[in-house]
């Protein structure tokens, strides 16, 4: 059970202290994930994100789920995501309880705007800290470059982009042969 309410304690944190989403996440899903528990390595942790954005729902939601059942099977997956999603249930409700105009005032407007800049800055150094590890050869670089442009020029689905990605990469890995 110390094991289950950890995991629950760590994932209300990161939930508390990140801002902007699932990108916005990735490095402190390292720090406490990968660096100081140990609970995945950082080639598994960029597994689960992958996996996280092609499966429906929220991406930090599914990591949080896949690490937690990782560790302590189904209960885990369920104490690190009810964790991660504290701290934005219990803010959500306090706003709409208190504050029934809570944009329209100029300092919560302000607020946003600086955090709408600091996600802009975590979401490139997930994309930097992701492209170190992910982009290992001229096939990944090509693969990368590819699934870009198509999302920039011709604003493809990430769904389509990720499958493609994917089919390519097991052609141009395995020539398509079954193992």
């Amino acid at each position: 059970m110390k094991k289950l309410w950890e995991l629950f304690i760590i994932f209300a944190k990161i939930g508390a202290f990140t801002f902007g989403g699932g990108y916005a996440m990735l490095s402190l899903l390292q720090k406490e994930i990968v660096d100081n528990h140990k609970w995945a390595t950082e080639e598994e942790l960029l597994d689960y994100y992958a996996i996280a954005q092609c499966t429906p729902g929220i991406i930090a939601v599914n990591t949080a789920t896949f690490v937690g059942a990782k560790q302590k099977g189904i209960p885990g997956g369920i104490f690190a995501t009810l964790g991660l999603l504290f701290p934005s249930i219990v803010i959500i409700t306090i706003i709409a309880a208190f504050i029934t105009h809570f944009l329209e005032y100029t300092i919560v407007r302000h607020i946003l705007g600086g955090i709408r800049a600091a996600v802009a800055v975590l979401i490139i150094n997930s994309v930097i800290t992701m492209g170190k590890k992910s982009v290992v050869d001229i096939i990944c670089l090509l693969i990368a470059i590819a699934s870009f442009l198509l999302s920039l020029i011709f604003s493809a689905s990430p769904i389509l982009i990720v499958v493609a990605a994917a089919a390519l990469g097991l052609i141009l890995r395995h020539g398509g042969a079954k193992k």
